[in-house]
């Protein structure tokens, strides 16, 4: 038996679900207790975590593109700040990797979940259809859950802090 990511917990067979942070997974691989859940020996990639935060980011900036093309998400300093001013962006979402003094410049939106700071710019400008993007935003809608969701397991896959928003079974492996 084979553990194979499922983010989206749809593939058939018997599911092993862990919380979405790199310590939970590093535990569960070290301490072999994907067996002990599976009831039998299972075979664990030695890249696991890196394939399941790939799947993470892809997942991430596909929402992100999607949100783009709906009309839901914006990118640029001027046209973030626009949003923020007029409070119809609702999420903030600035490059990890951005310089920390035009980052200070823009305030997320009031409320809880209103900022995602786990992406690069490489990865932001991947889902805008740019070389880069530090600063974006999101409006309230349909998908802007999702991404809020999703955006905060990739960061505790990335940092190894629990995830805001980690649901109790967040992967499934099957």
């Amino acid at each position: 038996m084979q553990i194979v990511p499922d983010i989206l917990g749809r593939l058939p067979g018997r599911g092993i679900w862990l919380q979405a942070n790199r310590a939970a997974m590093e535990t569960a691989i070290k301490k072999r207790l994907f067996s002990r859940g599976a009831k039998a020996q299972v075979q664990v990639a030695e890249d696991l975590l890196e394939q399941v935060e790939r799947l993470m980011l892809g997942r991430v900036t596909s929402l992100l593109a999607l949100a783009r093309k709906a009309g839901e998400a914006i990118a640029g300093y001027e046209k973030v700040k626009g949003a923020l001013m007029t409070e119809a962006a609702s999420v903030l979402l600035q490059a990890s990797d951005g310089s920390e003094r035009g980052k200070s410049k823009l305030r997320p939106p009031e409320g809880e979940h209103s900022f995602i700071g786990c992406l690069t710019a490489n990865e932001l400008g991947l889902a805008f259809g740019r070389d880069h993007v530090i600063h974006a935003a999101l409006t309230a809608g349909g998908l802007t859950t999702r991404i809020v969701e999703d955006a905060a397991r990739l960061n505790g896959l990335r940092d190894g802090k629990p995830a805001e928003m980690t649901a109790e079974k967040d992967l499934r492996n099957a």
